[in-house]
């Protein structure tokens, strides 16, 4: 019998600095916190031992906060802790401003294999509209870094519809990570959360957003152009070159089983999902205390209606939509009269298709996602 397959999410929720927009849980004052923090997520994986023993990991995603702001040593030792092999996908999250030399090799001599960099913006006054650390220019050295140690699996982050931000920025940021032919860019628009650094700037009306027209003409201006220079679309917010989607997320999406490890870190296994705590503090002292499962909060228990639906809403997040035979491979139903209403109300919008096979988002359905998953919740 084959195993089970399994990703794994890591959670380091450290950072030099937090973002104008972010509002994940991060921390950029709590340093002295670090080592006790990991010693506190690998307890925590070593009390999962059994279910990650008896699973395939196929995916280890390292996320935070900023991953590489911490030594790379933790990482190491975090990732000593899980059943490492060639084929997996090892992902790490790295920031401009935090990366060396010694740190990438030291990933590389751990299994890491892929580098998810974050540059949001090529133009060094909209980086520092949105508070991020580093420069144009830093992104460039930390780039070069990564490949002149090796990497071959490199994802470049990018933002649209941030304050300030014109058509034409979007095509200088294109054009210069194009040239520089990463395997994978993910476009990612702005989304203002409340209580941020830069909602209240745009409260206040220091910071204006570009108009709703104009962030959709941003996003079909990045599909056209990447899409004519050799990248698939694959996912709402994501391109990569042949063979380089990432697996971690696309597995996600195709409703495999995943368990996060660390504060505010999410999971969903057996027909659960739950996340810790995201109180730092709480999360440290309930290991050390061998109160493991206090930090845990159950968001749902999923039965075969629930599953079904969330299928297809993690399904239309995809290009290539939801498989008609996959569904009724995992569940004997068939999609289209199971949810027959659904689907003709959604087509008759002109929001989604079938085409052969698939389920999936008409050009409208991109622009108006939201609208079509919130019938599958």
């Amino acid at each position: 019998m084959t195993e089970k397959e399994l990703g794994i999410y890591i959670h380091i929720p450290f950072c030099k600095k937090k973002c104008h927009y972010c509002d994940f849980v991060s921390y950029c004052d709590k340093k002295e916190d670090i080592e006790q923090y990991i010693e506190a997520l690998i307890k925590e994986i070593e009390n999962k031992k059994g279910e990650i023993l008896e699973r395939n990991i196929t995916t280890i995603y390292i996320g935070g906060g900023t991953p590489s702001f911490i030594e790379a040593q933790y990482i190491s030792k975090i990732l000593e802790k899980l059943k490492i092999n060639d084929n997996q996908e090892i992902t790490i999250e790295v920031n401009p401003g935090t990366v060396t030399n010694q740190k990438l090799k030291e990933y590389k001599d751990v299994g890491i294999n892929r580098i998810s960099i974050g540059l949001q913006e090529t133009h060094n006054n909209l980086l520092k509209t949105i508070g991020r650390i580093h420069t144009y220019e830093e992104f460039l050295k930390t780039y070069e870094m990564v490949r002149k140690i090796g990497f071959k699996n490199v994802n470049v982050d990018l933002m649209i519809g941030l304050p300030n931000q014109s058509i034409q920025d979007i095509k200088e940021n294109l054009e210069r990570v194009r040239l520089l032919n990463p395997e994978h860019i993910s476009i990612y628009s702005l989304i203002v959360e409340e209580g941020t650094a830069l909602s209240k700037k745009i409260e206040s009306g220091e910071e204006q957003l570009p108009n709703e027209e104009l962030e959709r003409n941003m996003y079909w201006y990045v599909k056209n152009t990447l899409e004519l220079n050799g990248y698939k679309h694959y996912e709402i917010s994501n391109f990569a070159k042949s063979g380089y989607e990432s697996k971690h997320n696309m597995n996600c999406w195709k409703q495999k089983e995943y368990i996060g490890f660390g504060v505010s870190a999410h999971s969903y296994f057996h027909l659960k999902r739950f996340s810790n705590t995201n109180n730092l503090t709480e999360y440290i002292q309930n290991i050390e205390d061998n109160n493991i499962d206090k930090n845990v909060i159950l968001q749902e228990t999923q039965d075969v209606e629930d599953t079904q639906k969330e299928y297809m809403l993690l399904g239309l997040r995809k290009i290539d939509g939801v498989s008609i035979s996959e569904f009724k491979n995992k569940f004997t139903n068939n999609p289209i009269f199971l949810y027959k209403k659904e689907l003709n109300k959604l087509i008759e919008e002109g929001l989604l298709k079938i085409d052969l096979d698939n389920i999936k988002l008409t050009d409208k359905g991109l622009d108006l996602a939201n609208v079509v998953w919130e019938n599958f919740v």
